[in-house]
């Protein structure tokens, strides 16, 4: 029943929307050029990876700008990061833990590079406020939903389905395999959700919560929640919000 719901509901929906699908062609090809559409690899049920389609909102250059942006990640702990320099090297004057070669002939103690990686993994969704990788046109197709839109495609395929939990990639997904989180992936990713009709535009919101709604949404997942959660998406999408 949620497949043939999926297939109907998609189908009219492409019919109703596709005037403005062709809007959303024409503009974002005048602002930045091809190409219009942004496919990137993401995680579904049972920790399927597939190719997810939407329209391009940031500039081309964007995934290589990313690394450069991670200390304003929404998500990141607010914990201070770790130094360059291990502190309890620098306080006894020598190694405090055996010492690894990294790359470019640096030299780090374990202990350290252990720390740095945990603080790193411990934001586990990104997200930037007014991220300045978006074009004009893609925030007005991000504010709308209007970016999502090509994932209608996806819902077709068996990708996706219309109700579900945020699709991942896979960096994000890696760290979601633990007993608490991983019962998400039993369900399909969708193109709106639990996540997205509760808390959309809360600036707020911890990698905890989300989590937590994810499997909430899991454990109850069938077609009268799915139908539900379609009746509250339009005024979710009102809410100002890029994500």
């Amino acid at each position: 029943m949620k497949r043939l719901f999926d297939i109907a509901a998609t189908v009219a929906g492409l019919v109703l929307v596709s005037p403005l699908l062709v809007v959303a062609v024409i503009a974002v090809w005048i602002e930045d050029g091809r190409p219009v559409f942004y496919s990137s690899t993401r995680i579904g049920k049972d920790f399927r990876p597939f190719r997810l389609l939407k329209f391009r909102t940031m500039f081309r250059d964007a995934d290589r700008r990313l690394a450069e942006l991670s200390n304003r990640n929404q998500y990141a702990t607010t914990d201070k990061a770790e130094p360059d320099e291990c502190p309890d090297c620098s306080r006894l004057g020598f190694p405090c833990s055996p010492a690894l070669l990294l790359d470019g002939g640096r030299v780090q103690c374990e202990a350290h590079i252990d720390r740095t990686n945990r603080a790193r993994r411990q934001a586990v969704f990104f997200k930037i406020d007014k991220d300045p990788r978006v074009t004009r046109v893609g925030r007005v197709l991000r504010k709308t939903s209007v970016d999502e839109l090509p994932q209608l495609w996806n819902v077709l395929r068996g990708d996706m389905s219309l109700v579900g939990n945020r699709p991942l990639p896979p960096y994000e997904a890696e760290q979601l395999t633990t007993d608490h989180a991983v019962v998400r992936f039993r369900v399909p990713a969708g193109l709106t959700g639990l996540w997205q009709v509760t808390q959309r535009g809360r600036p707020d919101v911890s990698a905890e919560e989300r989590i937590l709604l994810d499997n909430e949404y899991a454990r109850s997942a069938s077609l009268k929640v799915d139908l539900k959660i379609v009746l509250r998406t339009i005024p979710a999408l009102l809410q100002q919000s890029e994500v």
